[in-house]
């Protein structure tokens, strides 16, 4: 729960922006506040983890698209090369 500048406190310290682990460090965060940012810090991580992870299966993918993208291509040039090169074998050959 929030206070009344938008700063975290534990419920039932009165409002007040005192060190509720005794500290003396006055940075008015507990043990319980500490443990929820952790927590969500640790969510945070296993989230850039996950995402990381789908990159490099994303990049992966489409290096593989790409090579088969180029393979096909490159036999498609040499069929219509050397469809090319037939075409212009009977063209050149006397009419029988």
């Amino acid at each position: 729960m929030s206070g009344p500048n938008g700063e975290p406190h534990a419920p039932g310290d009165g409002g007040r922006d005192s060190d509720s682990d005794g500290d003396g460090d006055g940075d008015g965060f507990g043990e319980e506040e500490y443990a929820s940012i952790n927590s969500m810090l640790d969510q945070i991580n296993s989230c850039l983890d996950h995402l990381e992870e789908k990159n490099d299966y994303l990049h992966a993918c489409l290096k593989e698209l790409l090579e088969s993208n180029r393979q096909t291509r490159l036999e498609f040039q040499r069929q219509s090369a050397q469809q090319g090169r037939e075409a212009d074998a009977q063209g050149a050959q006397p009419p029988t």
